[in-house]
């Protein structure tokens, strides 16, 4: 599956599975939260916009940090990563979720949704229009894809990708281009929200993040559109 991610990614991906919790939670810090936070609130997130009995793909899923919680609030989840070295971990994270090292051996139209959580920055971005050309093909009809990004809007994110060794060929995407991105691949009624706006130190807002979507300074953004 050539247009997932270029050779030089995956064998970073490769180079990094071992350290990457260790060097994930060094780069989140400034937040005040440990990387958990993140991905619960993904999950969070997907159970409000998912039916339970959804078939998800969790696409670039590494080490499995979301995979293995997207799997106590799904019936049927995957999860599909180039790197082997990552998969093999991810495996023993989330032994319930079936996983592929090869989008080719996905069946087509087998998903409701398929969520690539902070995947694409690590895409080349010539790459990124026939990449989520080939992922519409697991879709099924009616499914979703769900991208969740870092705002580049948001100087904190920006700072955080900077100083992060496992992002240093990273290319953040603005909102504009994952709107493109996700009409490009023929989806429908796409979608954005703003999220994740206040640190730990501020946690007493967050209650109030839901009504903050529209407001372009959350750290990251999510994105969905219906085939």
């Amino acid at each position: 599956m050539g247009e997932s991610f270029d050779p030089q990614s995956k064998a970073e991906f490769d180079k990094y599975a071992e350290s990457y919790d260790d060097m994930h939670a060094k780069n989140v810090a400034l937040s005040g939260e440990s990387p958990e936070y993140f991905a619960i609130y993904k999950q969070k997130f997907l159970e409000k916009l998912l039916e339970r009995n959804t078939r998800v793909l969790d696409f670039g899923c590494g080490i499995g940090n979301l995979t293995r919680l997207v799997v106590e609030s799904f019936d049927h989840v995957a999860g599909y990563d180039p790197s082997g070295d990552s998969v093999a971990l991810a495996k023993k994270r989330a032994p319930r979720a079936t996983f592929y090292d090869d989008l080719e051996a996905i069946p087509s139209e087998s998903f409701g949704a398929v969520v690539l959580a902070n995947v694409l920055h690590h895409v080349p971005p010539d790459n990124r229009a026939a990449l989520m050309t080939s992922i519409t093909r697991v879709v099924a009809p009616g499914g979703k894809i769900v991208v969740f990004e870092h705002n580049p809007i948001n100087p904190v994110t920006v700072k955080v990708v900077r100083e992060c060794e496992f992002d240093e060929n990273a290319v953040l995407l603005y909102p504009s281009e994952t709107r493109r991105l996700l009409k490009a691949a023929s989806m429908n009624k796409v979608t954005l929200d703003y999220i994740v706006f206040f640190p730990r130190a501020l946690s007493a807002l967050r209650r109030m993040e839901t009504a903050l979507s529209w407001l372009p300074m959350g750290a990251q953004y999510a994105a969905w559109g219906t085939k």
